[in-house]
């Protein structure tokens, strides 16, 4: 059974990450772990001091977990395995140990949102955990809702593929989903096509083999955008990324964008570290 873990803070935003995960995780037969991660509140002042107990939060986050899977299994009909897990400590590092044990399919987050400008953040917490973890984290922006998912989108720089794709996590949602893959690629007037760029898109095919990719090669300016554009214009359901860097991460939704832009779209992203050693397929 298919493990799904969905890091909580019980805010609006992680409400609608869970409601995602739920709904993911029905889709495909698997379970959810639940895990809330707190820490204790410092009042700063000439002297700093703790302002509640550790048994006081641990009972707050407990209950509020049980209250979260009672809610659940109630949609549910009770046919959802739920797990609860309360912590003390860092998120990313909580989350981190828990996938080391556990192995799940993947993690599932809620963002910070839209701020000013119409500028999209995933928040310090998604963006430690994608840094850190080695399992997929589907990072879910406000608003979203999980459909079937049957066009995927997998944005790549045609840099490094071999050692940058996992192909497995790919592979079991094209295959369980049946979903199509178009392979993204955005660059203008050719200023990013090297002497590699051929070899690179041929090893890249060769990874997704019997997955039937679709390469479309995008011809925009700015890389974020052409993504976003094509995503919304050919009903991508999931992007996919692949991230070196926190930087590359966050500026995939964080740059020139509009409002309007961030609230229509609601395309949920799946970020994919590949891990020391894991084989090319």
């Amino acid at each position: 059974m298919k493990l799904i873990i969905v890091p909580t803070d019980f805010s609006p935003l992680a409400d609608n990450a869970l409601k995602y995960a739920m709904d993911l995780a029905s889709a495909m037969d698997g379970s959810l772990m639940l895990v809330n991660v707190y820490q204790l509140p410092i009042s700063f002042s000439e002297v700093p001091m703790v302002t509640i107990s550790v048994d006081e939060l641990r009972k707050i986050s407990e209950e509020k977990l049980a209250e979260n899977k009672k809610q659940i299994e109630r949609i549910t009909g009770g046919k959802l395995k739920i797990y609860t897990e309360s912590k003390l400590g860092d998120v990313a590092d909580e989350v981190d140990k828990l996938c080391t044990t556990l192995n799940p399919f993947a993690v599932v987050m809620g963002t910070r949102g839209v701020t000013g400008a119409g500028r999209f953040f995933l928040g310090s917490n998604s963006l430690s955990v994608i840094g850190k973890i080695n399992a997929p984290v589907f990072v879910i922006p406000p608003g979203a809702t999980f459909k079937p998912i049957r066009k995927i989108g997998l944005a790549t720089d045609l840099r490094n593929v071999v050692d940058t794709t996992s192909v497995a996590p790919i592979k079991s949602l094209v295959n369980l989903f049946k979903a199509e893959l178009h392979v993204l690629n955005v660059d203008f007037e050719r200023r990013h096509f090297t002497s590699y760029t051929p070899e690179e898109t041929l090893n890249l095919d060769t990874m997704l083999s019997g997955m039937n990719p679709t390469f479309d090669f995008i011809e925009d300016k700015d890389v974020d955008e052409g993504i976003n554009e094509f995503a919304v214009k050919n009903n991508i359901d999931l992007l996919i990324t692949l991230p070196r860097k926190h930087k590359l991460i966050e500026s995939l939704f964080e740059k020139s964008f509009t409002r309007e832009l961030i609230h229509h779209t609601s395309i949920p992203l799946m970020c994919i570290r590949k891990k020391v050693g894991e084989p090319v397929s």
